[in-house]
């Protein structure tokens, strides 16, 4: 079996850190030949670690899809606005395409980019990847099975955690929705995937709160500085220090963001320069910290969805309701109890330790195995499963900005396509 060739576009976090190292644990599945990654340092990291011609390195994807079709697959990880154009291309030079999530902040190119895998027959599957995952899957097992009977209520809690909003939802890539996405998108279109799949019913109805209530000017402690380098008087005492995280074992690593070298003088240098260092309450940051949303379903069950930042844990809890019984599930424990004969069943899951517990090797598996049996359009996670719980996401953001307004989903799915 000869590997399959993939193109890398954006060998930052996700797409270097994430799915690529794939090909180096299974060669022999999955060989990337080409990459466009304008950071030269990460380009020719990149390129060293997987074996990339010199002349298969290119600044910009622009450079990349002018070349004559040089692999099977795009993997596509750049910033959230920058995923249309990189995908358009790549499905009109028939690659099938791996995208990272969201598809888009806009409606429009989430539209357009679905009909494009279309037409050109090409998969465009997108990193949802909490289907893929060993916990969710078996959740998603047993509600299929009947152990519970007809789901008619979900409880979701999205723990971001407070040093992981505070590096990238405050600080970092996704800190400002005119930017990048609205924190519903750039966080949470994981969770509106999963409500949207363990339900498997269309939703009808959504309303929204919330805000950005404590990352801001006016909570800024006195004698606090615009960086934590820079002699703040209470950084000794703030919970979101720079330096007292990236230079952590825990925060180390997250310092890969704005330095290649992982020494603590080159992580107190980049703190001088880069947005990592910045203050958390003088950053440019406008997305919320916390977040609730409602849901409605065709079938007339609810699900609740709560997003915060300021929690101890990075973790997911779900609870799921049903005629018959009820799962609840929180860091690969899943517990089933049955209505009918009082039994109470504890399942504990494998979570490897891979990103996203299993997920992120888990969907570049499922995308290699659908390419190989030509599948088409067809995938767990395809852009027209996407498309419907991205629709979500726009519509609770378009409540929360009107003051919780509900939300019918097919009349807001009419409007958007009306004004393309």
């Amino acid at each position: 079996m000869e590997p399959i060739t993939a193109v890398l576009v954006g060998a930052g976090a996700r797409g270097a850190r994430s799915y690529a190292p794939y090909a180096l644990d299974y060669p022999h599945e999955l060989k990337f030949v080409a990459v466009a990654e304008p950071d030269e340092a990460r380009r020719n990291r990149f390129a060293e670690e997987h074996g990339i011609a010199p002349e298969r390195c290119f600044g910009s994807w622009e450079d990349l899809f002018r070349q004559p079709q040089l692999a099977d697959i795009a993997v596509v990880c750049t910033q959230d606005k920058m995923h249309y154009e990189p995908t358009m291309l790549a499905l009109r030079a028939k690659y099938h395409v791996l995208l990272e999530k969201p598809m888009s902040p806009s409606p429009k190119e989430c539209l357009d980019m679905e009909r494009a895998a279309k037409e050109n027959g090409r998969l465009l599957t997108i990193c949802h990847v909490l289907r893929y995952t060993p916990f969710w899957s078996k959740i998603k097992q047993l509600i299929e099975e009947g152990r519970i009977g007809d789901v008619v209520s979900i409880q979701l809690n999205e723990n971001v955690g407070y040093w992981h909003i505070a590096h990238s939802f405050v600080r970092g890539n996704w800190s400002n929705s005119d930017k990048s996405s609205p924190m519903i998108l750039a966080k949470s279109c994981h969770d509106m995937d999963v409500l949207s799949w363990l339900m498997d019913q269309p939703c009808v109805r959504v309303s929204s709160y919330g805000s950005l209530m404590h990352f801001h000017s006016g909570n800024a402690p006195e004698g606090s500085t615009d960086r934590c380098v820079d002699g703040c008087a209470v950084e000794h005492e703030c919970p979101y220090s720079a330096q007292r995280f990236y230079l952590s074992e825990e925060g180390r690593r997250w310092a890969w963001h704005f330095t290649q070298d992982l020494s603590k003088e080159a992580i107190v240098s980049g703190l001088k320069t880069s947005p990592y260092g910045r203050c958390v309450y003088k950053s440019d940051n406008n997305v919320v910290d916390h977040q609730v949303v409602n849901m409605e379903f065709a079938n007339g069950a609810t699900a609740t969805f709560s997003m915060c930042g300021f929690t101890m844990k990075q973790e997911r809890i779900v609870q799921i309701m049903g005629t018959k019984g009820q799962i609840s599930g929180h860091e690969g424990k899943i517990t089933l109890y049955d209505f009918v004969t009082k039994e109470v069943n504890e399942i504990a899951v494998h979570v490897p330790e891979s990103g996203h517990g299993g997920g992120d090797a888990g969907i570049v598996r499922s995308f290699l195995r659908e390419v190989r049996q030509n599948r088409g359009g067809s995938s767990l996670t395809s852009a027209s499963a996407s498309v419907q719980s991205h629709m979500m996401a726009f519509a609770a953001e378009h409540s929360r900005l009107n003051n919780g307004k509900s939300i019918d989903l097919s009349e807001f799915a009419e409007s958007i396509i009306h004004s393309v």
